[in-house]
């Protein structure tokens, strides 16, 4: 036998096996016109390719849609990009900063749903309304919606009210100056303390004994802390791998924990023979699902866990980033004070009734969040061939080719940071939403049907916090010798470093609060 036959065959093997790819990704290209984009090896979805670099012709890294902004959509003309993948077969994933197009996605629920398998991954504690699309989703939408009524935004409100003061009060108490090494360990808890209160009916203060209820080994604090903190781990660690360190067992044992005592609460709250008034989440949740008898417990702390998530850590991190930034920019925080100022002229502790008056302490919220969205991308797929209608910068449009199956991502950062909707997007301005601003170009909070339920939430408690401490504490970026020669730029990108996880999260953020 010839030797060199086997390797023939193999060569030949890889040619025809090349030659197939090369046409079936020409047919795709052919599809969508030769729209400008990368053009890869691997598909960005994979969990391998989520935690590699960006290599050129290879794969696109994940932190590109932070890192890159919109400088993408600048060089490719158009607001929508177009990256096109080969194996394992050749696929499309479209890159939105269009909000037109944007907006038909969300409009267009049946053309453009969500992938709910990718959201499958955060059902710890039960099925939930991310996690859903079609009746189900609307199963959990009708229960819900109504448990984020006013009577809770002003529990919230009064909450983190009482959480701050206690703060002031109680913990930083006479101090002059208050420096923390990271912003986090302060907006951490404080957001930890409003969830527990207003989500749970479970007042945390400062000063807690934290002591461990009979039963269990973590209080409900640390198991929501340590639940908040390890989620990504529980999301990327497969669940037979929990328990190979330290680390990962703290995490099972949190996410156990939390587990019985959602399900101690709820069953109490069954239980018990006098109803009292009580507005937090879970008792809203439970009236209004007690029509509804397919709506068990698992899916009260499913959905639970979800508004745990949303309104912990993204609380902390939004905040975080807000306080870094009126840091930074001294005179935006005079401004910012000044206005609060005009307001409470007389001191006195300002109530929910008068939160639409902080006009500016919302606008510097919304700047955050335009310039650190929470959530940098949300997907969606075509569940058909379509089209969408797409513009760029001279103002044209043309209609784009959707196959079926394609990934479309909604790019917040890319959105936020297109300048021919924000003038100066990297620069910290929150006037410009004092007045008319394009409100199709915001999009912290989703849109559409499927948009944020807690929005209101989240604004009324980082209201008050904002409000409260900047009327009575100086934010300045703490110095360090080792950073003495620095430039503002360079300071400013130290001070807000951050990395994409399951929400933007700020890496280091030394302040100083200094009584007014």
């Amino acid at each position: 036998m010839d030797p060199l036959k086997p390797w023939t065959l193999v060569a030949a093997a890889i040619a025809i096996y090349a030659l197939k790819k090369y046409l079936e990704l020409r047919l795709l290209l052919q599809s969508i016109q030769y729209h400008p984009g990368n053009r890869l090896l691997l598909p960005i979805n994979t969990l391998v390719t989520m935690i590699l670099p960006r290599i050129p012709a290879f794969t696109r890294g994940i932190t590109r849609t932070w890192t890159d902004k919109y400088e993408p959509y600048a060089k490719c003309g158009w607001d929508v990009i177009a990256d096109v993948s080969i194996l394992p077969s050749p696929s499309t994933t479209l890159f939105l900063a269009d909000p037109v197009a944007i907006k038909e996605v969300f409009t267009s629920r049946a053309r453009f749903p969500k992938p709910t398998k990718t959201y499958k991954t955060i059902s710890f504690f039960g099925d939930n309304i991310i996690a859903s699309e079609g009746e189900e989703w609307k199963r959990y939408r009708k229960v819900a919606a109504p448990a984020f009524n006013d009577r809770n935004s002003q529990l919230i409100w009064d909450e983190t009210a009482r959480i701050m003061l206690d703060l002031f009060e109680n913990v930083w108490g006479s101090q002059d100056s208050v420096t923390v090494d990271h912003a986090v360990d302060i907006t951490v808890p404080i957001a930890l303390f409003v969830i527990g209160a207003a989500a749970f009916g479970n007042r945390i203060s400062w000063k807690d004994d934290d002591s461990v209820p009979p039963g269990h080994q973590l209080s409900f604090k640390d198991a929501i802390h340590e639940v908040s903190m390890g989620t990504l781990t529980k999301t990327i660690v497969p669940k037979w791998a929990m328990g190979w360190n330290s680390y990962t067992r703290k995490v099972r044992l949190a996410f156990d924990e939390l587990d019985a005592h959602m399900l101690e609460m709820i069953g109490k709250r069954r239980s018990s023979e006098k109803k009292e008034d009580r507005y937090d989440l879970l008792s809203n949740l439970l009236d209004a699902s007690s029509d509804d008898t397919t709506f068990t417990d698992r899916d009260l702390t499913g959905n639970i866990f979800i508004f745990l998530i949303a309104g912990h850590e993204t609380t902390a991190h939004a905040l975080c980033f807000a306080l870094a930034l009126l840091a930074l920019h001294p005179t935006e925080q005079e401004t910012l004070f000044q206005h609060i100022n005009s307001v409470l002229s007389d001191g006195r502790i300002p109530t929910y009734q008068e939160m639409p008056l902080f006009t500016h302490t919302m606008a510097v919220l919304y700047e955050t969040l335009r310039m650190f969205p929470s959530v940098n991308a949300i997907p969606k797929y075509s569940a058909e061939d379509t089209t969408l209608t797409i513009s760029n910068a001279a103002g044209e449009k043309r209609t784009l080719p959707v196959p079926k199956g394609s990934v479309l991502v909604l790019n917040a950062v890319g959105l936020h940071y297109n300048p021919h909707y924000w003038k100066d997007p990297e620069t910290f301005q929150p006037t410009r939403f004092l007045g008319n601003w394009p409100r199709d170009a915001f999009l912290p909070f989703s849109s559409g049907p499927r948009a944020c339920l807690g929005r209101k939430f989240f604004e009324t408690e980082a209201v008050a916090i904002l409000t409260l401490l900047v009327s009575r504490y100086k934010i300045e970026v703490k110095d360090e010798p080792q950073f003495a020669r620095e430039t503002f730029e360079e300071r400013k990108a130290r001070v807000l470093a951050s990395n994409p996880g399951i929400t933007m999260t700020p890496i280091r953020v030394p302040l100083v609060f200094k009584r007014r």
